[in-house]
């Protein structure tokens, strides 16, 4: 029975750990659709909002208003309702890690 839970137990925690990986490898992905814009890493060139350094929860709370139609955008609510919440927060986290 033991051998068994500690099975269990080293399954689960590699789980945990693939699930980190690809996490990390998806919030690459999504932020390389916004470097069109945004510029690489969000670090913008041209006159669109550079997204690098970004609060967190402002980016998040930006994000739901492109989403729910409260922030009127012509571009931004067709990317952001593209995304579900943890994909957002893995962008907002991502973003305010990145230097200015």
């Amino acid at each position: 029975m033991i051998w068994k839970m500690t099975f269990i137990a080293v399954i689960i925690s590699f789980m945990t750990t693939v699930t980190y990986a690809d996490g990390h490898k998806n919030v690459e992905l999504l932020a390389a659709s916004c470097a069109a814009c945004h510029g690489t890493n969000g670090h913008s060139v041209g006159g669109t909002p550079s997204l690098a350094g970004s609060d967190k929860l402002h980016f998040m709370k930006q994000m739901d208003q492109f989403v729910d139609g409260s922030r009127p955008s012509t571009v931004m609510f067709h990317h952001a309702s593209g995304y579900t919440a943890d994909e957002i927060e893995l962008l907002a986290e991502f973003f305010s890690k990145q230097n200015q």
